[in-house]
């Protein structure tokens, strides 16, 4: 089956090889890591201490192991950590979060490639953000008798439709895991469904609530603000993690609102850094000017004027709109806004993560496409900490209410941010969870008793 597997990858990536050029050529994609990709040639590891290696797919899956990585090197100093990414993004977020860290790109799931990469890393666990289940993977971690885990675990009602129409192929790569740490009692029942061990499921809550920012005062808000030419009593909309149509959507209903709102600002923040560039042109397209994150250093202001502009000699004004087109700096956004418009959501993405805006207590919208985060729409709804716009219209009517009655803008942000508070603490249960698989609960018990 191992070696069946290795030709139906070939197979795939010839068929999808025109594709993949074509990205490489046109969006600079897919360039870099094909020696540890395809090969497995990882950094080598040096010396024997215990090492624990951690998968997380891209930039939301690393961000979530900040709190992880700084409790367990808390608790076991002693321990190697190692990080792989898939995508090229993750591993640039990677290398500005933890640089104390091992980093790499994760092999794809051929047999040659998962055997070097255990051989150079030599883990004595192996442990997957939320879900991402290659067979070769998982076996070769289970031919050594490495102990595995899965943590922030999550099976989406759409994931779960398609994995359970393979249970007879699921079960058996469920099965060698020894913790599988997910993230409400629903995703608990769809695990054991698809063969998951009863035994190893463990419901800690999602650990995206630990690492969500809350201070609007932190340096990084602050700097942003700075940088974004913002003064501390700005009224602020922002559209953040948006795909098209998304932008052009919220620029004309900004454009429609300043006329009775001048006051009002605006931050889009896409979801991809390949649209940078696309969204700064729509900016422009629309009349308006232009402050991007990523030349607001020099205070560089892009206008539509004929007029020459040297930079860091306009100021950006009322009529500016602000673009953050920088990696690892969208947590600290939202700290910005005061009404936050959550991407992904009036189209057929299924909805990005609305809990970052949540936690700063930002009145927060969105559109009805969230079934990636159903659970916490649905806990979002029920506290009356959300609008669900249906779309453009509703946006604009939306907005302007929320504009118009500054008493339903904070009732609803303290809302928000009183549930994310209150879902604080998954990474604990998840470290010591890990902990309890390796062997290490009552080492961390004589440690905290003596």
């Amino acid at each position: 089956m191992r070696y069946l597997l290795n030709v139906v990858y070939l197979l795939l990536i010839l068929a999808v090889s025109p594709i993949l050029f074509y990205r490489r050529w046109t969006q600079g994609k897919y360039r870099d890591g094909w020696s540890q990709k395809l090969w497995g040639n990882l950094p080598a590891r040096t010396g024997d201490a215990p090492c624990l290696w951690f998968h997380a797919v891209s930039v939301g899956e690393v961000l979530q192991l900040e709190p992880i990585v700084a409790s367990w090197k808390e608790k076991h100093p002693e321990w190697d950590i190692v990080i792989s990414t898939t995508t090229n993004t993750g591993l640039q977020v990677a290398q500005d979060k933890f640089k104390d860290c091992l980093l790499c790109y994760c092999p794809l799931d051929f047999t040659w490639a998962v055997r070097r990469a255990f051989d150079r890393i030599r883990p004595s666990g192996f442990v997957l953000v939320e879900l991402e289940l290659w067979p070769n993977l998982i076996d070769e971690a289970h031919r050594r008798n490495i102990p595995a885990a899965i943590i922030n675990g999550r099976l989406g009602e759409k994931s779960f439709r398609g994995y359970s129409r393979i249970r007879k192929l699921v079960r058996p790569l469920l099965q060698p895991f020894g913790c599988i740490a997910v993230q409400n009692d629903l995703y608990k029942k769809r695990f054991e469904a698809l063969g998951a061990n009863p035994a190893c499921l463990h419901d800690v809550g999602s650990m995206k609530f630990d690492r969500l920012m809350t201070d609007r005062r932190a340096k990084t808000v602050c700097e942003l603000r700075a940088a974004f030419q913002l003064e501390e009593n700005s009224l602020v909309l922002m559209a953040g993690s948006t795909h098209a149509p998304e932008e052009q959507i919220v620029l004309e209903t900004w454009k429609q609102l300043r006329s009775s709102f001048p006051e009002l600002r605006l931050i889009l923040a896409p979801r991809h850094a390949e649209r940078f560039e696309e969204v700064a042109n729509l900016v422009k397209q629309n009349g308006c000017q232009l402050l991007r994150r990523s030349e607001a250093g020099q205070q560089n202001t892009e206008t539509t004027d004929t007029e020459p502009t040297k930079a860091g000699t306009r100021k950006a004004d009322g009529k500016t709109v602000l673009l953050l087109d920088t990696l690892g700096e969208l947590s600290a956004c939202w700290g910005l806004a005061d009404i936050a418009y959550v991407g992904g959501t009036l189209t057929n993405r299924g909805g990005q993560n609305m809990m970052e805006p949540a936690a700063y207590g930002c009145a927060v919208l969105f559109g009805p496409n969230t079934w990636n985060f159903a659970d916490i729409v649905e806990e979002l709804n029920s506290r009356k900490a959300c609008l669900v716009v249906e779309d453009q219209h509703a946006l604009l009517v939306g907005v302007r209410n929320l504009i118009e009655n500054s008493g339903l803008r904070h009732e609803m942000g303290a809302a928000a941010s009183g549930y994310v508070l209150s879902k604080r603490g998954a990474s604990n249960k998840t470290v010591s969870q890990l902990e309890r698989m390796l062997g290490l609960e009552s080492e961390a018990i004589s440690s905290r008793a003596a």
